[in-house]
């Protein structure tokens, strides 16, 4: 099968002139791997004392193998078995203690490496509302250096497209759960040419083949032996393949709770397991029959063996057959050495500068978010409450004091919480894509939080303002330009600061039920605290005006409308009362506006600061020791 394989190689490389992902390998990578061990530790529960006892679990147990330029390793096992483990510690991604020696061309995972790497995960992490070209020449121009010009960059992503299939819908969007989109083996395409993109020499795939039919699965591996056909060393996990696309692997590891049953040559792998006892009785996919040997199911003549006596017996097996034999053959490779250190001193930490990131994210995020921001169901809500609470204050004058006190708190509440919830969610959704991108080195963690936010800011303030808009006039509060733009921008200060909360609590907490509920008590705190519902507050409790941002927003907004010296109607000499002598009012108070104007300063930049620091938890891949 190989040579057929590789003719159709070589013709689609004829045929295909253009630079791009089939291209050699930069630099031809030796990945070796030897006696990896990874543990992590869980928490049992004993039930004489009712105390919890903690122990270690071994997910990966020794596991040696190497894979050179050219090849294809394809990792076999059930689920729980601990590919994916392995893939992420051989992609230099997995955190905590790992045990073992992990080398690359003879040398320890670095930035040049990196950089040097493409990594797919399993899930196609992608933008729902960017076009596939959108997708990959944003990853272009974020990814690949400063030696190529922008439109170099492009051209390099167009190559991509073109070669990996993807003309037909390069101008269609990706899609998503609730979107329809390109089909799923072009989004796993896709994922695939963000990672060719930087033409890496070393491509880790976990599961590319998932959920795909078996055409697509066969398109999808036949562009990764293309791939390593390049020179390139190609490590993916697979679930269970056909026997179509078993016998394109150059190499297999087979995986067992941890413990490799297998590692050599795919076409040797049935011939290795018979030698040691265990063959099928009829012919059947070599997949299937390495899959029922690593979950402890035999042929009919090993029948009456237990599962558990199974494994142990082809564990053992491998020790006594493959292991020495595997760890001198790593001995006899002579892989090629990085010189004098000079590429980890040519590849920075960055592929672009910061400004570059900026810009590059802000496009992106503007043309991502819209769909969001602007979405008709959000645009009619905000419509809706606008012209019922313009109804319902219908023309309030001075006479009706009350009420339109009551009107600029519920402006507090409404976009308190509104801004809040819209802001909550944004980290919790974006984090598994923040993780995947950091991983990468596309960007600083300071370049997507400070775009992430100016996008956010003409897109959360537009709603506010229209609201605004429709509902002072028809409310009748005071008809001047200076009182109306001085209620407008103490509702948009209020409302940034809101949404600086709303970063803040879903950075902290990371987990969108357990956000909301942590946002809604701290809201509703604010609120029962800013001095219209509750105006005699016990003193051992009064404390939490001061932090309440409800209480400020609420002080300056009635700031914003009414002076210490301006009257309205009532039953005192005269008929006419001091604004400032107002119940409502004097707990409040007219004076102090100054000081809400900095507190809300100081809560705007420092939710903002928590979040940043909150964020730095994540999205940053640890070395592995």
């Amino acid at each position: 099968m190989a040579p057929d394989i590789e003719a159709q190689t070589n013709k689609k490389n004829t045929d295909t002139e253009s630079p791009g992902i089939f291209m050699k390998a930069n630099r031809p990578v030796t990945l070796k791997f030897e006696d990896v061990v990874y543990k992590i530790k869980t928490k049992k529960r004993v039930l004489l004392d009712r105390k919890a006892k903690s122990e270690e679990k071994v997910i990966l147990n020794r596991i040696t193998g190497v894979v050179e330029p050219g090849e294809v390793l394809a990792m076999l096992g059930p689920s729980g078995s601990g590919k994916t483990t392995l893939l992420t510690a051989l992609g230099g991604r997995l955190g905590g203690w790992l045990g073992g020696r992990i080398t690359y061309n003879g040398r320890p995972f670095s930035n040049a490496m990196k950089r040097n790497t493409g990594f797919v995960s399993q899930d196609d992490l992608l933008h729902p509302h960017l076009t596939v070209t959108e997708t990959l020449v944003f990853t272009s121009l974020l990814r690949l250096p400063n030696s190529f010009t922008k439109e170099e960059k492009v051209e390099h992503a167009e190559a991509v497209i073109t070669q990996l299939g993807l003309t037909k819908c390069k101008n269609s969007i990706i899609g998503g759960s609730f979107l329809r989109g390109v089909s799923g083996g072009e989004r796993k395409r896709v994922s695939i040419g963000q990672e060719m993109l930087i033409n890496p020499s070393l491509l880790f795939l976990d599961e590319p083949t998932s959920g795909l039919d078996s055409t697509t699965a066969q398109r999808i591996v036949s562009t990764l032996w293309e791939l390593a056909n390049g020179g390139r060393t190609v490590v993916m996990t697979i679930h269970q393949p056909s026997s179509r696309l078993f016998y394109m692997f150059h190499k297999v590891l087979l995986l067992s709770e941890g413990n490799p049953l297998y590692f050599g040559k795919g076409s040797g792998a049935m011939e290795y397991f018979s030698s040691v006892g265990y063959s099928p009785l009829v012919a059947m996919n070599p997949a299937d029959f390495l899959l029922d040997l690593a979950n402890g199911e035999s042929s009919d003549d090993h029948k009456h063996e237990d599962q558990i006596l199974v494994k142990q017996t082809l564990v053992s097996a491998y020790k006594c057959n493959l292991a020495d034999k595997l760890k001198a053959e790593l001995q006899e490779i002579n892989s090629n050495q990085f010189q004098d250190g000079c590429e980890d001193k040519q590849f920075g930490r960055w592929s672009t500068t910061w400004w570059q990131q900026f810009s590059v994210l802000f496009k992106r995020g503007v043309k991502e978010r819209r769909h969001e921001s602007f979405s008709g169901l959000k645009i009619g809500e905000v419509l809706v409450v606008a012209f019922l609470a313009g109804l319902l204050w219908w023309q309030s004058d001075a006479s009706h004091l009350q009420d339109q006190i009551g009107l600029l708190f519920f402006l507090t509440g409404f976009w308190g919480f509104f801004a809040l919830f819209e802001a909550i969610f944004t980290f919790p959704e974006e984090r598994m894509m923040l993780n995947k991108e950091r991983s990468s080195g596309m960007y600083r963690l300071s370049s997507y939080f400070l775009s992430r936010s100016v996008v956010d800011l003409p897109m959360e303030l537009i709603l506010p303002t229209v609201f605004v808009i429709i509902t002072y006039w028809m409310a009748g509060l005071k008809p001047t330009a200076g009182h109306f733009l001085h209620t407008l921008f103490v509702l948009l200060y209020s409302v940034l600061v809101s949404q600086g909360l709303g970063l803040a609590i879903g950075a902290m907490v990371m987990d969108q039920k357990s956000a909301t509920t942590l946002g809604t008590v701290i809201m509703l705190t604010f609120l029962l605290a800013g001095g219209f519902y509750v105006q005699h507050v016990p003193p051992f409790i009064a404390w939490i005006k001061y932090i309440s941002l409800s209480q400020y927003a609420y002080k300056l907004l009635i700031g914003s409308q009414y002076k210490p010296d301006d009257t309205y109607p009532c039953a005192g000499a005269g008929g006419l009362c001091l604004i400032g002598e107002y119940p409502a009012i004097k707990q409040v108070g007219l004076d102090g506006q100054a000081i809400g104007v900095v507190a809300l300063a100081i809560m705007l930049v420092g939710y903002r600061l928590i979040a940043y620091i909150a964020l730095m938890r994540i999205g940053v891949t640890k070395k592995v020791s």
